[in-house]
């Protein structure tokens, strides 16, 4: 891994986890929220938040092949 030059961090701990962000609305959130739904589009990785998810639930499930039903 590289990092600029001017960003040294000789302190030895990890890095800090990157806020995530739904991609629909913009919510941010910490780590990896157990509610939030996470997909690839055109191998493009998307999180959507909880309230997202829920709204579009239809819209999801309709994606799926139908060997998962």
């Amino acid at each position: 891994m590289t990092s600029h030059p001017g960003n040294r961090d000789d302190s030895g701990s990890a890095a800090e986890p990157r806020p995530v962000v739904c991609a629909r609305c913009g919510a941010r959130a910490e780590g990896s929220p157990p509610t939030w739904t996470f997909s690839v589009e055109d191998g493009v990785r998307r999180h959507y938040c909880d309230a997202c998810s829920r709204e579009n639930l239809r819209a999801i499930e309709g994606r799926l092949d139908s060997a998962w039903w």
